[in-house]
């Protein structure tokens, strides 16, 4: 495992200071400050404070065709994705346009299965959507690399939106190719200016929503007084955004946190409601790692080894029986995935000694296994990433022969990127390929896997330089003992964190005073710190540590018979 070091944020101290005499807590106001909060307004999460919907290129467009539309009873159909952004995409757009006056019955959607369709707007999967004679297909969390789906479309009379947050396709002079898509919403296309390039998919969505019901206004069909309430459905909002891992920039924030506060208050879909149950988790506290581990991975586990229609049902019923049953297939099926996902990491182990006959890994890993499961090949990618501190592909073979693979990679080392210059060196060496900075996947040949395997290692030792490769675990530095109590632990999780924004870690020399393993896999410790005997414990970590480290953690309550305690949630040792 690649060992990091430990860094300490920078803190402005002028606007730490600020923001305290302004009112934030002191520990927040330092949290913030290292963030790059630079005022107080930056924390004002209303409903106001967020970008207009008329900022994002084609919105104005797409109300105007779904106002149409509607307005003709027209069918739509709604193509999602099979991840949670996707689907809580797909519920967001059907709720909506149901709020917003679609006649029974005129509302659809199909979803790809993986195996079958593959990705996205293919001709396939416009040809499944034929079957409810839509006047128009509406794409969610995807369709921004449709070209084939959307001709199909055309050629079938059936007219495209496209609302997708996904990097369009380049030619082969790097210039951005879209669709014929009737209109295009995509923050990430050519000419948009809207500020929030990371916005998730559901979030595009309900932006379309917003500007819909904007046209309707116009149009007579309701006003500002009778005009339905959209932010009912910022639950589905917060938690597809904090599932998919976008930036939570200023706008993101200001999503999950409205999200947040109305599940808090009791405000939430069945479905999420359920949700919550299955989990184990508490809805008047819920916080953003509520989205990102308990109810994020099991709608991403339908997608992933069963039918992501599962968990859009869920989403999309009201339910109460329905929903809580739904829900305990999809707890059901994320056990199932945590299994399979287990056999394939150790199947990985097993291959990366063949990689690393001097235990240095190389530039890029590159994995294959036929017993691999397309399903869950990135979150493997993942794991191995954290722990080799590596750009990494894990492939897995489709049912059509070829091998799907996706990637994860490292700050500094942009993976989409790196795929466009490998198939620039290669040409038709990679059948599909798209993706972010810092998620990718691609489509290839089996035979091609060790061709492959080569060019993404020749970018990446191209494209990395010591300081990348250098593992380095950004902390906020000690923690002022006064604040080691409850009460700060429920203050933080109030607050939303996330990706590029991230949960406070703390990091402190501590005395090891007793170690042992819990749950034959995990390090459960005492330790002294500030001349106070802790509770320490460190997931999945295995070996023991030296009797005096310098150790990065998380506050979390431990309750156990009724009693909460806080404990120390470890990261890292240096």
């Amino acid at each position: 495992m690649s060992t990091p070091q430990i860094d300490i944020r920078d803190v402005p101290p002028r606007t730490a200071w600020a923001l305290e005499q302004a009112g934030v807590h002191p520990l927040l106001a330092r949290l913030y400050a290292a963030r790059g909060i630079r005022s107080v307004d930056e924390l004002d999460d209303g409903l106001t404070r967020l970008l207009p919907p008329s900022a994002m290129l084609g919105t104005d467009a797409a109300a105007r065709l779904l106002a149409d539309t509607l307005d003709a009873g027209g069918h739509i159909v709604v193509v999602a994705d099979y991840d949670c952004d996707g689907a809580t995409a797909c519920a967001v757009a059907l709720r909506g346009l149901a709020m917003l006056g679609a006649q029974p019955n005129t509302l659809h959607y199909v979803v790809p299965d993986r195996a079958v369709h593959g990705y996205g707007l293919t001709p396939t999967i416009v040809d499944l959507a034929r079957q409810h004679e839509p006047a128009l297909i509406v794409t969610v969390d995807n369709g921004i690399a449709g070209h084939a789906g959307v001709n199909r479309a055309h050629e079938l009379g059936i007219r495209v939106l496209v609302t997708d947050h996904h990097l369009p396709a380049v030619d082969e002079h790097g210039e951005p190719t879209l669709p014929d898509a009737d209109v295009i919403v995509n923050p990430n296309q050519p000419a948009c200016t809207f500020e929030s390039k990371a916005i998730a998919g559901v979030g595009v969505m309900f932006y379309v929503l917003l500007a819909l019901r904007a046209e309707l206004r116009q149009r007579g069909r309701f006003d500002p007084a009778n005009q339905p309430r959209l932010d009912a459905l910022l639950d589905l909002v917060a938690l597809g955004t904090v599932a998919d891992v976008v930036k939570l920039d200023a706008n993101n924030r200001r999503l999950v946190a409205q999200g947040l506060k109305r599940i808090r208050a009791g405000r939430m879909q069945t479905g999420v409601a359920a949700l919550f149950a299955a989990a184990g988790r508490d809805p008047q506290r819920a916080s953003a790692t509520d989205f990102g581990f308990s109810l994020g991975p099991r709608l991403n586990a339908a997608g992933r080894l069963a039918d992501m229609t599962i968990g859009i049902t869920c989403l999309l019923t009201d339910d109460p029986t329905q929903a809580a049953e739904l829900a305990r297939l999809l707890d059901s099926i994320n056990r199932e995935r945590r299994e399979v996902e287990a056999g394939m990491r150790e199947q990985a182990e097993v291959l990366l000694e063949s990689l690393m006959p001097k235990g240095q890994p190389p530039a890029a890993v590159v994995l294959f296994d036929p017993e691999f499961h397309e399903g869950v090949v990135g979150i493997v990618a993942g794991r191995l990433k954290d722990r080799l501190h590596r750009p990494t592909f894990v492939f897995a073979a489709g049912s059509d022969g070829l091998l799907k693979g996706s990637g994860r990679s490292i700050p500094g080392f942009h993976l989409r990127d790196a795929l466009d210059l490998v198939t620039k060196r290669h040409p038709g060496l990679l059948k599909r390929f798209g993706g972010h900075s810092m998620a990718a996947g691609c489509t290839i040949e089996a035979d091609d896997f060790g061709t492959f395997a080569e060019a993404l290692r020749s970018v990446a030792e191209e494209g990395l330089d010591a300081a990348t490769l250098d593992h380095r675990l950004a902390t906020d530095g000690p923690l002022d003992p006064r604040w080691f109590d409850a009460a700060t632990v429920g203050l933080l999780d109030q607050q939303v964190w996330g990706q590029a924004f991230e949960a406070p870690l703390f990091a402190d020399e501590v005395d090891v005073l007793r170690q042992k393993l819990v749950g034959e896999k995990h390090l459960k410790l005492s330790v002294r710190l500030h001349g106070q005997v802790r509770d320490a414990i460190w997931f999945g970590q295995i070996e023991p540590v030296g009797e005096r480290v310098r150790m990065a953690y998380r506050l979390a309550l431990d309750t156990w018979q009724g009693q909460a305690r806080v404990q120390m949630v470890v990261a890292a040792v240096g």
